[in-house]
């Protein structure tokens, strides 16, 4: 990428010569001779046309090569700006494969709560079903209730998309 921005500068800098030089070519007026004979005049305008013709032709040249240079920059722009593009896509995906791991290691943390708190819960109710008929003849209500709506998340993937689950425990 650095290549292409130093060859993009190198174009620029020989334009910008190229203009410098086109604008020193200036067109000069005819030089009309002191003495005003028809054959005189006739001279100075002949010389005139044979030297603007050579300054014509050096002109022409320099401005074709100017459309030359200007065709390459935009070409060597274009691609620059597709070399970015793409180091840009590269850098997103790096950064979303980055996070992505990121993630996993948060799901693989959620998940292992979540076993371990189910099988509290578990241990929980087992310890409720044998203290409940008791409970009942001492203080006439339940100890624990609502245990058929106990639920812990649970992270899934199919690769692509994540999905929060919540499980009955």
């Amino acid at each position: 990428m650095q290549q292409i921005q130093a060859e993009i500068e190198e174009i620029r800098a020989q334009i910008l010569a190229l203009q410098q030089e086109r604008a020193s070519l200036g067109v000069e007026n005819v030089v009309l001779p002191e003495d005003d004979s028809p054959s005189a005049i006739a001279s100075a305008y002949r010389r005139h046309a044979r030297d603007k013709s050579q300054l014509a032709a050096e002109v022409k040249g320099i401005d074709d090569a100017i459309a030359a240079l200007t065709a390459q920059l935009d070409r060597k722009q274009a691609q620059l700006a597709a070399l970015q593009m793409s180091s840009k896509q590269q850098s997103i995906e790096q950064q979303v494969e980055s996070d992505r791991q990121r993630a996993k290691i948060h799901a693989d943390r959620i998940n292992e709560l979540a076993a371990e708190l189910a099988n509290e819960v578990r241990s929980l109710k087992a310890v409720a079903d044998e203290l409940s008929p008791n409970y009942w003849r001492v203080y006439y209500k339940p100890f624990i209730t609502g245990f058929q709506t106990i639920s812990v998340p649970h992270v899934r993937s199919d690769r692509d998309v994540w999905t929060i689950v919540n499980r009955v425990v």
